[in-house]
């Protein structure tokens, strides 16, 4: 998504009456998630949605003492128009943190960090950026991977495919349509764990960025309230806990998933309060 389309949602949103969160305190929270995003959202065999991002919005709502969670899926790509357009409370969907997006909505402290990871299937061989000249790569559509490619394809000489689901983007690689699945870290950790004769990481580029929650401009108290919660999971270990279930081990020490940060909103970024 554009930063021009970016704006004009939010000015068409300011001027709009009643600003506020989609749901009364007696509903469910209506959360944007991107399903097929293992393993933060997907579908198991049942049929069920389940995922780090599943069990931390329904921990959320606990703890706002609302009844559960309905979760809305939304490739990512649309993501930022549906919360604009209020068909959702917040994205609980993994979101980067960044300048541009913190300038146009409001984000939650970090709660995990995260870089990009490139997934190939493991019996290629990448060691280093430059491996990708002449490639063809894969990415979400409107995720920070797919702006990373769109910012380095010229430079680098790649060629980028971009995919509704990384899911498909991860397909593409083992079909041998594309050589690299771009995404994030701990998604790329994710599959390649859990399809090792197939897929390996080839190389993880750490940005110094982290997730968090995006809300619209206007919900500054309801942010603050949700923030507060977040940092309470952290205290108690219960954001770890969530973490292990899915990822399987520690998180990396002293970041994100552990830290509490003074004020509300991520430090050294616009929406940042004391």
């Amino acid at each position: 998504m554009t930063r021009r389309f970016l704006l004009i949602a939010i000015l068409a949103l300011l001027a709009s009456p009643g600003l506020a969160q989609v749901t009364q305190p007696n509903e469910p929270l209506k959360l944007a998630m991107d399903v097929g995003f293992a393993p933060f959202a997907y579908r198991d065999a049942k049929g069920e949605t389940v995922g780090f991002s599943v069990d931390f919005a329904k921990e959320i709502a606990k703890r706002l003492g609302r009844p559960g969670v309905e979760i809305i899926d939304q490739p990512y790509a649309g993501i930022f128009a549906g919360l604009f357009a209020k068909r959702y409370d917040f994205i609980i969907a993994p979101t980067n943190i960044t300048e541009e997006r913190a300038k146009q909505m409001l984000f939650s402290e970090p709660y995990m960090a995260t870089g990009l990871g490139f997934l190939i299937r493991t019996r290629d061989t990448m060691t280093v950026l430059e491996d990708l000249k002449g490639k063809a790569i894969s990415v979400n559509s409107g995720s920070i991977s797919d702006t990373w490619a769109t910012e380095n394809e010229k430079a680098l000489g790649f060629t980028v495919q971009r995919y509704s689901k990384n899911a498909d983007a991860v397909q593409a690689v083992g079909a041998g349509r594309a050589f690299a699945n771009v995404a994030d870290v701990p998604v790329t950790e994710y599959v390649a764990k859990q399809q090792a004769r197939q897929f390996k990481i080839g190389y993880s580029l750490y940005t110094g960025r982290s997730f968090g929650i995006p809300f619209r401009p206007d919900d500054v108290a309801f942010r603050n309230k949700v923030e507060q919660v977040v940092e309470q999971m952290k205290a108690d270990g219960s954001l770890v806990k969530i973490y292990k279930t899915w990822f399987g081990k520690e998180p990396p020490e002293g970041t994100a998933m552990t830290t509490v940060y003074e004020g509300f909103g991520p430090p050294g970024f616009t929406g940042y309060s004391k």
